[in-house]
């Protein structure tokens, strides 16, 4: 999606709420000033960790299609030739199409689970697509969800996510005892260097706390097959966890006693067991506004596992001198801005319309709640008139629990958390 049809979609959803909120014509005048950041981040002295403004052509923060495309996912796949991008023959040999594709379900030999059965290609046990499929007549789950990179600041999409349990396969293998964990890991271009994993705990993989969706073997996205470069044909999807938990072209799942995690991004320092955060992010903000007039800003707030009660805004002077001890801003002139409301259309999907029998929708279509756990939804706000000067938008959002963002986590290595920081200025 270019530019110019970012700022048309982002408009048609802004528009109601500025008619109400007074500022329609203003905001019309200004959205051909909406700026976005520079690659460079804003510095400032009482922020820890300044960051820089989203980018409108970064998936998963459009306004519409509420599901992004397939296509339009920002890419963050990982391996030498990246596997999606491997010849159609390569792909049908290492097994990474529908008609090719076996899933081994297996004991780690060095800390075994007692398997009755475990599933191998050795002796032709190993689930193939079809197989696969036959499951989903039965046990078939859809749910939205934001995939999100633990160290980006920005989501690389919003899907809605079919499959089949991962422990409706888990049982065809007969487990006994001893077994803990879950791993597991696709294709690495058969370079063990290369092979990146995830792990769970089989307490959250054979049932599903706090009313989150089923982790699956994932084979569609929107409604469609899963692309190669969507982790296709099959791919791990965890709802409540960041992308690194949903490995893309699912080939093993190991049955494990050992009692800790085994994470690739453990061994990168990165903490593999936070959840998705809260967080807001401006979308327009004017480069440039008139002394004492509204200034319409918008934005979207990932909604993470302690959900969503309100997002706040702020713009402060750079030439104001700000409380020392609060690195936070808890004690800012926050105002409210307004949660923009549930689509017309849920366009990225058939007709619009949400299949029925989908995690957190009504059988009409509708959301049982607004926002939603684990996806993405949008804000828009007025601010006064300021006067003449340089000013620092930011915006935040509070949690269903009360905490203000970056809070209760505020550690990067757990996931995005920081308050964004923008600068405009306000002219004659």
């Amino acid at each position: 999606m270019d530019h110019d049809s970012f700022l048309t979609e982002h408009r048609e959803l802004t528009r109601r709420f500025f008619l109400q909120a007074g500022a329609l014509g203003f905001a019309a005048t200004q959205l051909a000033n909406f700026g976005f950041a520079d690659e460079k981040p804003t510095e400032e002295k009482q922020s820890p960790a300044p960051v820089k403004r989203t980018k409108p052509e970064k998936a998963g923060v459009r306004p519409e299609p509420y599901f992004t495309p397939s296509v339009d996912f920002r890419d963050v796949s990982r391996g030498k030739p990246l596997p999606h991008s491997l010849p159609d023959e390569k792909k049908r040999e290492v097994g990474l199409t529908r008609e090719t594709w076996q899933l081994e379900v297996l004991a780690d030999p060095d800390n075994p689970a007692k398997l009755g059965r475990p599933l191998t290609k050795e002796a032709g046990t190993a689930l193939n697509f079809e197989a696969l499929l036959k499951l989903a007549e039965k046990h078939a789950v859809r749910f939205p969800k934001v995939m999100t990179c633990l160290n980006l600041g920005c989501p690389l999409g919003m899907g809605l996510w079919e499959g089949v349990p991962l422990r409706d396969v888990i049982w065809l293998t007969q487990p006994r005892e001893n077994l803990r964990r879950v791993f597991y890991y696709g294709y690495h271009n058969d370079d063990p260097k290369q092979m990146f994993r995830s792990s769970l705990p089989i307490g959250r993989i054979l049932e599903d706390p706090y009313d989150l969706p089923p982790v699956i073997l994932c084979y569609k996205l929107n409604g469609e097959w899963l692309d190669a470069e969507r982790g296709g044909p099959v791919r791990v999807v965890v709802p409540e966890a960041y992308g690194f938990k949903s490995i893309k072209w699912l080939t093993h799942v190991v049955l494990t006693n050992l009692a800790h995690a085994n994470d690739t991004y453990a061994e990168q320092n990165n903490d593999v067991d936070s959840p998705l955060k809260t967080f807001a992010a401006s979308i327009s903000v004017p480069r440039e506004a008139k002394a004492g007039q509204p200034i319409p800003v918008s934005g979207y707030a990932q909604v993470g596992i302690s959900g969503l009660k309100k997002v706040q805004v702020w713009a402060a002077s750079e030439a104001d001198t700000l409380p020392e001890g609060d690195p936070y801003f808890t004690k800012a002139p926050w105002m409210d801005a307004e949660l923009l409301p549930v689509p017309k259309q849920w366009s990225g999907l058939n007709e619009g319309k949400v299949p029925p029998d989908t995690h957190g929708f009504d059988q009409s279509g509708a959301p049982k709640t607004w926002p939603m756990r684990l996806t993405n939804t949008h804000w828009a706000a007025v601010l006064p008139g300021l006067p003449k000067g340089d000013y620092i938008f930011r915006c935040r959002t509070i949690d269903a629990q009360g905490h203000a963002q970056p809070m209760p986590r505020p550690f990067r290595k757990s996931g995005h958390s920081t308050i964004e920081m923008v600068e405009f200025k306000v002219v004659d």
